[in-house]
C-alpha cells in the first residue's frame, strides 16, 4: 500500500517537472521569437509570439513563416521539443491512464454495505465459476475480486457481485467488506496468494482458504497465515494408485470438505461407464448430477478447468464439485 502510494507519487512529480518544462520551454520560445523578429526588423507582441510557437510545437502550422536560415532550424526545433514532449509525457502519462480510466468506469469497485457474512473470493477463472453458481444454488452471499476488466465486466453484466481491483491491495480489500466476511478464498498465483493472506490478516482475523499451484509452497501459505490450503493437484494425485475396480455405494471416499454444503472429490473412470469417450459436453454431468467438473486427469497430465470438447478417457480422473448428493450421482455415472 505504502509503496503504490509511492508510486503515484512518483509519477506525479514526474508529471509535475514535466509540465513546468514545458511552461519553461514556451516562454522562452516566445521570447526568442520575438528577440529574432525584432532583429529582422518585425514589431510582434507576446500573444502572436504564443500563437507561433504552440501552433508549430502541436505540428498544426501557421500562417507565419521565418525565410531565414536560424528562422527554419528554431522553427525546428520547435517541432521536435513539441513531438517530444507530446510522445514520452502527455500521451503515456496523461492521456492513456485517462483512456485507462474511462474505460474501467462503470466497475464496481466497493461492496454493497448491506453485504455481511459472506465469502470474498480473490481471483476468477473456470473452477470459481463453478464455485459461483454452486454458491448461488445454496444461496450463499459472495463476492469474487479481481483485476481482469474483462472477467468482472462480465461478472457484472451477469449480476453477479464482484469488485473491481487488485485483491493483494488493502484498500480493495476494505471495499469488500472484509471485517463483515466469514471467509476468504485465495484462487490467485501462489506469491499472490501469500501477500493476500498477509494482507487479510493485518486487517482482521478471518478464515482463509488457500488455492495452492505448488504443493511445495503449502507451508508457506500455512506460515502466512492460511487456515486451510487446498492443491487440486494433490487432491486429485490421490487416486492415482486405487484399484481400477472397486464396489459401488454411495459413500463418497477420499472427498475433501470445501465449505458449508460443498465438497471437492476426485473420480476415476471405470471400464464400464457410460461417461467413457464421451466429451464433458456430450457427457451432460452438470445436466444429470448438478456436479462441476473442475478439472481432469489423462494420461498422467492434469488439466484444471478443461474445455468442454475434453474427452473422458478409461484411465482419466475427473475433479468434480458439488453437494454429497450430487457427487452420489456422479460416482454412480463413473462405475
Amino acid at each position: 500500500m505504502k509503496i503504490k502510494n509511492m508510486i503515484k507519487k512518483h509519477e506525479w512529480t514526474i508529471i509535475k517537472l514535466f509540465i513546468l518544462f514545458w511552461i519553461f520551454t514556451i516562454i522562452l520560445s516566445c521570447i526568442a521569437f520575438i528577440i529574432g523578429q525584432y532583429h529582422e526588423h518585425q514589431q510582434i507582441n507576446f500573444i502572436e509570439s504564443l500563437y507561433f510557437v504552440i501552433m508549430t510545437m502541436t505540428t498544426l502550422g501557421g500562417d507565419v513563416i521565418l525565410p531565414s536560415t536560424i528562422g527554419r532550424l528554431f522553427t525546428i526545433f520547435l517541432a521536435i521539443t513539441g513531438l517530444f514532449t507530446f510522445f514520452t509525457v502527455l500521451f503515456p502519462l496523461v492521456l492513456i491512464p485517462w483512456m485507462e480510466k474511462q474505460i474501467q468506469e462503470g466497475l464496481p469497485t466497493k461492496a454493497s454495505n448491506k453485504l455481511e457474512d459472506h465469502i470474498i473470493i480473490c481471483g476468477y477463472n473456470e473452477m470459481v465459476e463453478s464455485l459461483v453458481r454452486e454458491l448461488e444454488d445454496h444461496d450463499i452471499p459472495f463476492i469474487v475480486i479481481d483485476d481482469n476488466e474483462h472477467h468482472i465486466r462480465t461478472l457484472y453484466n451477469d449480476e453477479v457481485e464482484c469488485l473491481f481491483g487488485d485483491p493483494t491491495d488493502e484498500d480493495v480489500l476494505i471495499n469488500s467488506r472484509i471485517c463483515k466476511a466469514k471467509l476468504i478464498i485465495a484462487n490467485c498465483s501462489d506469491e499472490k496468494n501469500a501477500n493476500i493472506i498477509l494482507s487479510a490478516k493485518e486487517r482482521c482475523d478471518i478464515n482463509i482458504i488457500a488455492i495452492v499451484n505448488d504443493k511445495n509452497n503449502i507451508h508457506y501459505l500455512k506460515y502466512a497465515g492460511a487456515n486451510r490450503v487446498i492443491s487440486p493437484k494433490a487432491l486429485l494425485g490421490s487416486f492415482i494408485g486405487r484399484k481400477a475396480v472397486a464396489p459401488l455405494n454411495d459413500r463418497i471416499t477420499g472427498s475433501t470438505h470445501f465449505m458449508t454444503g460443498l465438497e471437492i472429490a476426485e473420480f476415476p473412470i471405470y471400464p464400464r461407464s457410460p461417461l467413457l469417450k464421451k466429451s464433458l459436453k456430450e457427457s451432460r454431468i452438470g445436466e444429470f448430477t448438478g456436479a462441476n467438473i473442475v478439472g481432469i486427469w489423462i494420461n498422467g497430465t492434469l488439466s484444471l478447468n478443461p474445455g468442454s470438447d475434453e474427452k473422458i478417457k478409461r484411465n482419466s480422473i475427473l475433479l468434480a464439485v458439488g453437494n454429497k448428493e450430487q457427487l452420489k450421482k456422479l460416482k454412480r455415472l463413473t462405475h
